[in-house]
């Protein structure tokens, strides 16, 4: 729900707040702040506050010494794991320049831009996630380990599953946050846990997943232990995925998910550099039920797309991609690569087709073949795709 500048400072004066932080984030997605006190809450609204661009990675090669953050009042929560009594509130942030437009390298502004062009379309996407992450134990300086917080298995229940009671607190201060999780559960590797959502409206669901990340590292670091995400933790256990269900229909309601999941398909090699954008990334691929090849099934395997019929509707879900990508950058790639599919009514392969290209097998590989991309090059800015092919 959108609010008004009155409505926001009602809701400050009602949560007793003493800190509004400023939420953007840079082109790898990595969620940074600045925080004011509610009296600036209203100059915020009216002219943005001013953040040194260049020294954001992903805006170095800015023209404007500063760009000016504009709160988007819809994301505004309450952080609850700060105090009662002068309690902070968190709101997302679009990028502007001082002329008044939005900095083309915000990637919250990239992931607008590509619904808008879908919405032209007479198309509407959704996104649905599962997130994969793995709980440590700390050393007795408070320094991170290795060590995972217990022993147990795919769906194991307490005693063997000691990371329930932190995954039940993680959905429970989500909710407080206003939103919804679907599921949640221990996953196959030691310490390793799933949390899933439904589907969401681009925008939402990658504000979702920056604020996920953040509240899965708060509790975690409540609880004495501390939350990884990387696509492997640990090199002889499973490594974490971060799939991705994809909802697409026309503008009379059509199902068209199986085009789109034949556009995704067509550019997947393309844009991976943006779903794995570490080299810990491909070591991923191909090991335990990780894919690495350029193709789909129904078997629910280890394929790159799996396809099955939800509820009267195409479910897509996208296996490849890891929590280390940005997702207002991985939704926007999706989008329009699944709008190419639709656009030119894209058959997909045959099922498991053994022809099928492999994914990148490394950065550099990817790199190559985001570089030469023209269908990414129309989507991502010059200073974002220098910033991923250097790293």
């Amino acid at each position: 729900m959108d609010y008004t500048v009155d409505e926001v400072m009602k809701y400050i004066e009602d949560e007793d707040a003493a800190f509004i932080r400023l939420a953007f984030r840079d082109a790898f997605g990595v969620q940074k702040n600045i925080s004011v006190m509610p009296g600036e809450i209203r100059k915020v609204f009216e002219s943005g506050a001013p953040i040194n661009a260049r020294a954001i990675a992903g805006f170095e090669d800015c023209p404007y010494a500063s760009l000016l953050l504009k709160p988007d009042a819809s994301t505004i929560a309450v952080l609850p794991w700060r105090p009662d009594s002068g309690r902070v509130l968190r709101m997302y942030c679009d990028v502007y320049t001082p002329d008044g437009e939005e900095y083309p390298s915000d990637t919250r502004a990239i992931l607008k831009k590509a619904v808008a062009k879908a919405k032209a379309a007479g198309i509407e996407f959704r996104f649905g996630t599962e997130t994969e992450f793995y709980l440590f134990k700390k050393d007795d300086e408070g320094n991170p380990t290795k060590i995972p917080y217990d022993n147990a298995g795919y769906m194991d229940m307490a005693p063997l599953d000691r990371c329930e009671n932190v995954r039940r607190e993680i959905c429970l201060t989500i909710e407080r946050m206003g939103l919804t999780p679907e599921r949640s559960h221990h996953e196959r590797g030691p310490g390793q846990n799933e949390i899933d959502f439904h589907y969401g409206k681009p925008l939402k669901a990658a504000d979702q997943m920056t604020t996920f990340k953040m509240v899965v590292s708060n509790v975690a670091d409540r609880c004495g232990l501390v939350a990884d995400f990387s696509p492997m933790p640990l090199a002889d256990k499973p490594g974490n995925g971060y799939h991705m269900n994809i909802y697409a229909v026309d503008g009379e309601g059509n199902d068209v998910a199986r085009y789109a999941a034949a556009g995704i398909m067509d550019k997947i090699r393309d844009i991976t550099l943006f779903l794995n954008p570490t080299e810990a990334s491909y070591s991923r691929f191909g090991m335990d039920t990780a894919p690495d090849r350029v193709n789909w099934s129904s078997a629910g395997k280890s394929e790159l797309i799996y396809i099955e019929n939800y509820r009267g509707r195409t479910r897509v879900e996208l296996r490849s991609p890891d929590a280390s990508g940005n997702p207002y950058l991985v939704f926007a790639l999706l989008i329009h690569a699944g709008l190419l599919g639709i656009e030119k009514k894209m058959s997909l392969p045959a099922e498991m087709d053994e022809n099928g290209l492999h994914l990148p097998s490394s950065l550099k590989e990817a790199g190559r073949l985001a570089s030469e991309s023209a269908f990414v090059r129309e989507i991502v800015p010059e200073g974002i795709l220098s910033r991923y092919v250097k790293d």
